[in-house]
């Protein structure tokens, strides 16, 4: 009796890792905050942010009508931009390009 043997291929697989996508946290000007308030506001939101960042960035939105925040992923953002709302600040979120 003869056995026969069977060969099996196992095809390989590779995972790739799509990065997660980032979002920009933006603030608003406004004009019913102090520029202290804003820029007090963002250092105790974004504790990664400097006083000279903070500062960069309430000037930005002062003159251009909004500046970045920070970019991160979305549930960061979420948490970044309800948390300057809290304090009185307009801002939002919006998809990295």
């Amino acid at each position: 009796m003869a056995v026969e043997t069977i060969t099996i291929e196992k095809q390989s697989t590779t995972t790739v890792r799509k990065p997660a996508p980032r979002y920009r946290v933006i603030l608003h000007n406004d004009d019913f905050n102090s520029m202290e308030h804003v820029v007090e506001s963002l250092l105790e939101v974004v504790p990664s942010l400097t006083t000279p960042q903070a500062v960069d960035i309430m000037m930005q939105a002062h003159t251009a009508g909004k500046a970045v925040v920070i970019i991160c992923a979305l549930e960061h953002a979420e948490f970044y931009c309800e948390g300057l709302q809290n304090r009185g600040l307009t801002s939002s979120i919006e998809p990295e390009e």
